[in-house]
């Protein structure tokens, strides 16, 4: 789309999320284009935070936000305020994600889902409704990153979906109503990259672990351990072909925050357009299908198999 003709220079964006992935490579690309960008960091001493540090110019301001922390967005809400009164805040960029949970939804404990909509869609609402008097005033731009398994019933990934269901919905919620205000507000739905802890296998083999011992016994019975070995064995082959290149996504978010007539749905990533074609015009047992071939395809519970059926015989 064409872009705005406005100067660059002096326009003040707010990302959330920039240790790493998408909200760190964006942070950098949008201080290199001119902008004066507030980045939210979970650990302003960790790796991410220094590299940012280090390949940014001194316009950037990174600020410690916890977004399950009421405190801590309301103090980076009245940072941002004090330092865009006059200006009002042209874009705010909802890029903090959370998942630590590859499971079926039956044996993902509560915990996980609550974790999982405080980050992904709680979190986000307050930052964003903390921010639209400034926004408004500027007529600017909310661009969020959701995800292709809040549209699609990903095999394991219910805590995470679910999540990004309610972001997705909340945002096109928000484009229709701010659209009076002349806000104009998209969604990034990215296909599968490299990003932070999402491919570390150790990470995950350490959740699984934990999975495991935190099961009721009758539940581990149904299923049985090596079930759940199998998905973290599946979603660690998955994770091989995560994209390390990043920059379909951070095109997507600057062209999001930049272009005349934004899209309202961006979907940097492969396989996506067949993905939603499948979803969109063929019957869900294909799509079912599909997505277990592309993603995870579980084994039989345990309580299921033939041979376990046997014993329960014998016995």
């Amino acid at each position: 789309g064409r872009r705005l003709s406005r100067a660059t220079a002096g326009l003040l964006l707010a990302l959330a999320g920039c240790d790493s992935g998408f909200g760190q490579a964006t942070a950098r690309h949008l201080d290199a284009m001119g902008f004066q960008v507030f980045a939210s960091v979970l650990d302003p001493q960790g790796p991410g935070a220094k590299e940012l540090r280090r390949s940014c110019s001194p316009r950037l301001t990174l600020l410690q936000m916890d977004l399950t922390k009421p405190e801590d967005i309301q103090r980076v809400l009245q940072h941002i305020q004090a330092h865009t009164n006059s200006t009002g805040l042209w874009g705010l960029v909802n890029n903090a994600g959370f998942n630590d949970t590859i499971a079926d939804a039956e044996l993902s404990p509560l915990g996980k889902f609550r974790t999982c909509m405080e980050v992904n869609f709680f979190g986000s609402l307050e930052l964003t409704k903390g921010l639209l008097p400034l926004l408004r005033s500027a007529g600017g731009r909310i661009v969020t990153v959701s995800s292709p398994a809040g549209d699609l019933p990903f095999p394991c990934l219910a805590a995470y979906g679910a999540s990004k269901a309610a972001l997705s919905l909340l945002m096109d919620t928000f484009r229709s109503e701010l659209q009076p205000w002349g806000i104009k507000v998209s969604l990034v739905l990215p296909g599968y990259y490299k990003t932070g802890t999402t491919c570390d296998p150790a990470f995950w083999n350490l959740q699984k672990q934990r999975l495991v011992a935190s099961l009721p016994r009758e539940l581990l019975q149904a299923y049985g351990e090596d079930y759940v070995e199998e998905i973290n064995r599946q979603f660690i082959q998955f994770m091989k072909v995560a994209v390390e290149d990043l920059s379909a996504v951070v095109n997507s978010i600057t062209d999001g925050l930049l272009a005349a007539n934004p899209a309202v749905r961006y979907y940097p990533g492969q396989g996506l357009g067949l993905m939603y074609f499948i979803h969109r015009y063929l019957p869900y047992f294909v799509r079912d299908l599909f997505l277990k071939g592309f993603f995870i395809n579980p084994k039989l519970p345990r309580a299921l198999r033939r041979e376990h059926h046997d014993d329960a015989k014998k016995a």
